[in-house]
């Protein structure tokens, strides 16, 4: 039987990605086809400013663009290609000639200075796919989904709908469906009963109400978030949904940075990323790490299967 063949965006080649791809090759490739949306000449820049050779069996999918490789450098060019990259894995798997996107990572400045409006791959694919995308990371131990993801912490308060928290509580539900799932209150010690704040209110109410349509209580919550990551807590439940970007993924990288990888649900796609960013001040050192990436192409397999 054929190995499914997995679409791979380089990420920026200014970060650790392309050194990542190139070093975890040979051993991604025994489990799958990996065909990396990048060209020839920037590969060999990034080989050559790595001191190593490209394998013989490296599948290239052509990204055009041509610009010099600056390690550790935030530039408009390098975040281009990036998004190029990275729509180029997904128009593969658009067209059925890949399986799966992993992507590696991107620098939001560098989109920001190329004019993209995007504040990340799930955003872009959100509204590529006009799917409301769930950002799921985390390991076989621990997964957080993230109710909000990249906004200011000031504005994380006035998105806490009913209707939105619903929503997303049900669209989590079409991709795991039969999994106990821990929601996160917003506000210390679960708003103490309205003492501080009343957010858990529209959070228990969208709750209670996903679970009836549902059928059972798979969302128990709002739980109190300084001690939903406890070990007690982490033994009952695998799955846990934060209110906001740090308040979920503080504790899923403190407990396991290395191992962790980004899932994006309710799309109609398959897509895994690394759990971590460009690590500019490591870039082309050689010390760039493979974990993260193995799982990512691991998990896309599991999904693909």
């Amino acid at each position: 039987m054929s190995k499914p063949k997995i679409a791979v965006s380089v990420g920026d080649l200014n970060g650790v990605g392309i050194e990542i791809a190139l070093k975890a090759h040979e051993e991604i490739s025994k489990i799958c086809q990996p065909i990396y949306c990048i060209n020839e000449s920037m590969l060999i820049k990034a080989a050559t400013c790595l001191h190593v050779s490209v394998p013989d069996d490296f599948t290239l999918f052509e990204v055009s663009g041509e610009f010099d490789i600056q390690a550790g450098i935030i530039n408009a060019k390098s975040g281009l290609y990036a998004y190029e990259s990275f729509m180029a894995a997904v128009r593969l798997c658009e067209e059925k000639k890949a399986d799966a996107v992993v992507t590696l990572p991107i620098h939001k400045e560098a989109w920001m200075q190329a004019g993209l409006e995007y504040k990340g791959h799930t955003d872009l694919l959100r509204k590529h796919f006009h799917k409301e995308a769930i950002m799921m990371l985390g390991c076989d131990k621990m997964y957080v989904a993230l109710f909000t993801e990249h906004i200011p912490l000031r504005d994380v308060t006035k998105n806490i709908k009913y209707k939105k928290l619903k929503q997303f509580f049900l669209d989590m539900h079409a991709c795991i469906p039969q999994a106990n799932i821990a929601v996160l209150g917003l506000n210390p010690h679960a708003g103490d009963n309205g003492v501080l704040g009343n957010e858990e209110l529209i959070i228990t109410k969208a709750i209670k109400s996903a679970n009836k349509k549902i059928g059972f209580e798979q969302f128990v919550g709002p739980i109190v978030p300084d001690v939903a990551f406890a070990p007690y807590c982490r033994n009952n439940y695998n799955y846990f949904v934060a209110m906001y970007h740090d308040q979920g993924l503080a504790p899923l990288k403190a407990l396991y940075f290395d191992e962790s990888v980004n899932i994006s649900l309710n799309l109609p796609i398959i897509r895994t990323s690394v759990d971590h960013g460009t690590a500019f001040d490591i870039a082309y050192k050689g010390e760039a790490k493979m974990l993260s990436y193995l799982n990512a192409v691991k998990s896309a397999l599991e999904l693909i299967n």
